[in-house]
């Protein structure tokens, strides 16, 4: 049996699409914390890299080291473009993963998912780990199994209950066929949707001959009543939590109690959202806290209210390993240290119905008229949500999609206000936007959390630093605080 692993102090944690990417993961995880790659829409992200000509040829050599080579073969036929594509060009679709037709989608899944982990364990032997969203339900399985395959270390999950992922990784780890139960709007129980690892093109594995190793879960909750849900079964029960608080980027856990907005048209959090970390401390889990977190004090008041560690997403998503456009980084360095820049909590934003947060920046789909401009479009389809049409059809609608195409699938006009493309924007973000007619290309949305403190001391001109520095810093060692100090800390703001 596996020696149990020696916990980080820091995650890095996983980032929108490929704004966490291998070479963030890698560089972390070189110095000895857990570096993580965000398991987001891998499937696309191979694809577009490959028809962007793979410069340095990274993707192709993690191909070449992937089991079934003849699987790797289909993915540089049908994408890769020596060169890459003519400036301009549109960049081909992929297929869409679904309910009833999807094998070609898990297939490039797999692939994605292999790429990503490969490429961040090479030429160390740090930690890795992958982050997914619990809302991607039918990405899940064949995402983790190839993550899996490239020996990935942990599995973060957030953006909804993860109960199925222990029981998953388990079984993904022997290769056995899984079923993952999907929630269907319109429909009271949900579908069974098995994703079977030996099957179709990738039956050439030899269970015999795989060396698998079931990846640590840790489980993304904003507070510890959720996570004595799931330590209730051993099947729902993961190895670990990040508690993660309002503060952080990306998608928050709504308020609880009775939804308000204040005069900025945020969410109203309250005493309710405030995690009890005696509580949390007392379930006897490993735990890392998320949120404001970016301080060397802020890690020491972490260890000692009981956690592990801390968890640090904005910190990083600004350093130059980060996979965030060069541009975007030095600008929201530059207005952040300049005061100028605000990082919204948008209750709309997101399709998923989350708490989105989103920097503001001129050209960005913060913008109202950069908004205004972009025809609606939906062509990778990742926030979809699996539905019934009002004729009883399975459908896959997103209220970020054209208005008509949502209605016309059972929507409601009312879910569609204020929701924005987050699958195009995101990938703009990293520079792997699709270009439009006309020589348009998808603009940019970015997210950020709402404590960028650090820069203060890690970029004090508004300049670059290295994911390494962060490490450093982090651990370079404070005072230790008072018990009191942290609770307000890692608690709400008033």
């Amino acid at each position: 049996m596996p020696a149990p692993r020696k916990h980080p102090q820091i995650i890095q944690g996983g980032m929108g699409v490929a704004v966490s990417g291998w070479r963030l993961a890698r560089t972390v995880a070189g110095t000895g914390q857990l570096g993580v790659v965000s398991g987001t829409a891998l499937d696309v992200v191979l694809a577009r890299r490959l028809q962007l000509g793979d410069p340095g040829g990274h993707i192709r050599r993690a191909l070449a080291a992937f089991p079934v080579p003849e699987v790797a073969a289909y993915a540089l036929d049908r994408y890769f473009v020596d060169g890459g594509v003519a400036p301009g060009a549109r960049l081909r679709a992929t297929a869409r993963l679904r309910v009833d037709r999807g094998e070609a989608a898990e297939l490039l899944t797999v692939l994605g998912n292999f790429v990503e982990v490969w490429l961040a364990k090479e030429g160390h032997d740090g930690l890795v780990g992958v982050n997914y969203l619990e809302k991607i339900q039918l990405a899940t399985a064949p995402a983790m199994f190839g993550a899996i395959l490239a020996g990935v270390d942990y599995v973060l999950v957030g953006a909804g209950i993860p109960g199925q992922i222990p029981a998953l990784a388990s079984k993904l780890a022997r290769a056995e066929s899984v079923t993952t139960l999907v929630t269907v709007d319109g429909d009271e129980e949900p579908l069974a949707h098995t994703f079977d690892p030996l099957s179709g093109a990738l039956r050439q594995l030899r269970p015999k001959r795989l060396t698998l190793r079931r990846p640590d879960v840790l489980a993304i909750v904003s507070l510890p009543v959720l996570a004595s849900y799931l330590m209730r079964d051993a099947s729902t029960r993961p190895d670990g939590f990040v508690i993660e608080t309002h503060r952080a980027g990306g998608h928050s856990a709504p308020p609880r109690g009775k939804p308000a907005l204040d005069g900025a048209g945020e969410p109203v959090y309250g005493p309710k959202d405030r995690p009890d970390l005696a509580k949390m401390a007392a379930l006897g889990m490993p735990f890392w806290l998320a949120g404001e977190a970016a301080h060397p004090q802020r890690l020491a008041e972490a260890r000692r209210l009981g956690a592990a560690g801390v968890q640090l997403g904005s910190v990083f998503a600004l350093c130059e390993e980060s996979g965030l456009r060069a541009d975007l980084r030095t600008e929201l360095r530059a207005r952040a240290r300049a005061g100028t820049l605000r990082v919204r909590n948008d209750p709309q934003a997101s399709p998923t119905a989350f708490p989105f947060k989103v920097a503001e920046l001129p050209g960005t789909l913060s913008d109202a008229a950069v908004r205004a401009a972009r025809r609606p479009v939906c062509d990778i389809g990742h926030l979809g949500t699996p539905a019934r049409a009002a004729n009883g059809a399975l459908v896959h609608r997103c209220a970020a999609e054209p208005i008509a195409a949502y209605l016309r699938k059972g929507g409601r006009a009312v879910d569609t206000a204020g929701r924005q493309c987050l699958c195009n924007g995101l990938f703009a973000t990293v520079g792997l936007g699709q270009r439009r007619p006309g020589g348009t290309v998808e603009p940019p949305i970015v997210t950020l959390g709402q404590d960028l403190e650090f820069l203060e001391d890690l970029s004090p001109d508004g300049g670059p630093y290295s994911a390494a520095r962060v490490v450093d810093w982090m651990l370079a060692g404070t005072p230790t605080p008072q018990r009191t100090s942290g609770l307000r800390r890692f608690g709400p703001r008033a």
